[in-house]
């Protein structure tokens, strides 16, 4: 039964990495057709609304959400929220069919890095146990520590010019809003199954990770017309995944392995962040993901993206 519960919460976060790969690649492609913004305008939405693409690109974020908040509600938060960094190789395969960008040699073994360097990271820690709620005090402290941290990343983002860093900064801080929500949904999820309906409607962590998540969307929107591509993933993907293992360790009480095992978690991780890093510099992950702002009537990007 234990099995069956972590087979079905592994299946449904490869499900909603997939269809977040695909939201992620045309809603890149609408945030890269309407006019840039230097600052968190909400005429950027209004933009957005008049493209045609960005429904689709919204679409998958929906179906992400929904094969997440049933990941979470069968898996722990350590587990499932790192299996999104597979949105990133994900990301590259559907753009190249989309798109008909030819993927290189380097780019393949990066994906392989990712996998292989995540697959190790994951079996070797496998967290386990921890509690299906959080003490409502609990709460406090950590949302206090993660959203002081995004609202300094954010500041610090919108201070700089366009480029690797405003990118990064902004994103990491999409990342922290997206591990939070991902931590809210799976306390509203297990109140859903243990109180039922009435009491998900009544609970504030179900409106929380609604505003949340949404601010987190509209953020990465910003990060994405901030810079190249090499800034806002890398900072993105692992972003997330870190805050919500620390999350998933600190607020649910899960427990990975320690002794041994992290010599091979520390080896997959360096794998895995070669991957990242090496699979984010690529040309054919920017033409996936970004396509080219001359196709799309927009400004080229910047070279750090397609080198």
């Amino acid at each position: 039964m234990v099995t069956t519960t972590i087979v079905l919460s592994v299946v449904f976060a490869l499900l909603a990495a997939g269809s977040n790969a695909l939201g992620t690649v045309l809603q890149r492609r609408a945030a890269l057709t309407v006019p840039a913004s230097r600052s968190l305008r909400l005429g950027l939405i209004r933009d957005l609304l008049h493209t045609p693409v960005w429904f689709g690109g919204m679409l998958g974020v929906v179906f992400a959400a929904l094969f997440q908040a049933l990941a979470l509600a069968t898996g722990s938060l350590a587990t499932v929220q790192p299996i999104f960094i597979l949105e990133l190789p994900l990301a590259l395969v559907i753009g190249g069919l989309v798109f008909r960008v030819g993927v290189s040699r380097k780019a393949w073994i990066c994906v392989a890095c990712i996998v292989g360097g995540l697959a190790l990271v994951l079996f070797s820690l496998a967290p386990t146990g921890g509690r299906d709620q959080v003490p409502g005090i609990w709460w406090v402290p950590g949302l206090a520590v993660t959203g002081g941290i995004g609202a300094t990343l954010v500041l610090a983002g919108l201070r700089r010019p366009t480029g690797l860093m405003r990118a990064a900064f902004l994103a990491a801080a999409a990342a922290i809003g997206n591990a939070v929500t991902a931590a809210l949904v799976k306390s509203a999820m297990n109140i859903l199954t243990d109180q039922g309906a009435v009491a998900f409607f009544a609970a504030w962590q179900t409106y929380s990770f609604a505003a949340v998540g949404a601010f987190s969307l509209f953020l990465l929107g910003v990060a994405m017309q901030g810079g190249p591509l090499i800034g806002s993933q890398p900072a993105l993907t692992l972003g997330d995944a870190t805050v919500s293992f620390f999350l998933g360790v600190t607020l649910y009480g899960e427990q990975p392995r320690a002794g041994f095992w992290l010599v091979p978690a520390l080896l997959g991780l360096s794998v895995l962040l070669y991957g990242i890093f090496g699979l984010s510099h690529t040309r054919c992950l920017a033409q996936c993901v970004d396509r080219s702002r001359d196709e799309l009537g927009g400004i080229g990007e910047p070279a750090a993206a397609r080198g």
